[in-house]
Parts: C-alpha cells; sequence; structure tokens
C-alpha cells in the first residue's frame, strides 16, 4: 500500500468522526474512504469495497441526472472538482448498492496541500426528501 499524503490521512480521521456523508478521493481519483454515513446511503459498507478507480466508483451507483437521463462520471461533482480544481455542486439520483433509489445532492472540493500540492478532493452529500 503506497504511503498516504499527512492531510489524506487527516482528513479520513476527520470523516470517520462527522454525521454528514463524506467521500474521499485522491489526486487520481481513486476512492480512498468513505464514511459510515455514506455507507447508509451508498448500500455498501466500504470495508466492502476498499480502494477502487473513479472508472469504478463513477458508475457502479448509476448515476441519472435529476431528468432520469445517464450522467456521465466525469459530470459528477467530484470529477468536476478534481478535473477543474475548484468547488462544484449537483443534484443526482443514484442506485446504491442495496437495490435503493435515491436523490443526492453533493457538494465537492479539491484539497490541496501545503506549496499547492494536489492531494485530492471530498464529496460531502445528503439525501434530498421531497418537501
Amino acid at each position: 500500500m503506497a504511503q498516504k499524503a499527512v492531510e489524506l490521512i487527516l482528513m479520513r480521521q476527520l470523516a470517520s468522526c462527522l454525521a454528514v456523508p463524506v467521500f474521499l478521493v485522491d489526486p487520481e481519483g481513486t476512492l480512498l474512504y468513505y464514511n459510515e454515513p455514506a455507507e447508509r446511503l451508498l448500500g455498501r459498507r466500504y470495508d466492502e469495497t476498499g480502494e477502487m478507480p473513479a472508472s469504478e466508483w463513477g458508475t457502479m451507483f448509476t448515476p441519472t441526472a435529476e431528468d432520469g437521463s445517464p450522467l456521465p462520471a466525469d459530470e459528477l461533482a467530484l470529477s468536476v472538482a478534481l478535473r477543474k480544481w475548484h468547488p462544484a455542486h449537483r443534484g443526482l439520483i443514484i442506485r446504491s448498492l442495496d437495490g435503493v433509489t435515491r436523490r443526492l445532492a453533493v457538494t465537492a472540493f479539491p484539497l490541496e496541500g501545503q506549496g499547492g500540492r494536489r492531494l485530492g478532493a471530498v464529496a460531502i452529500f445528503w439525501e434530498e426528501r421531497p418537501s
């Protein structure tokens, strides 16, 4: 296992203590971690999925736009935050790994270390419920 930047280790630790779902990726988009609140929305424990490339996690939840059209992985807020290196927000619909369809709001932002080091990105998301 490659050594991770201390900031990523600390971000993972922080995410593990938060009540809001958090998804953490490295600069290449490889999933590094998602926390317990995210597990409930995604339908599988992180221990069961582990690290995976963006090409896998970007499609495994069958993301669609709010109008039901397929949502390419490069249009996900987390992908935009990594590619354009600025915060992004998007609503989407996923089919979680336990088969439940969920409408999510996702806000993602890049993680930049000292000296401008690109460390990865974080997505914070929540389920939107009809009002």
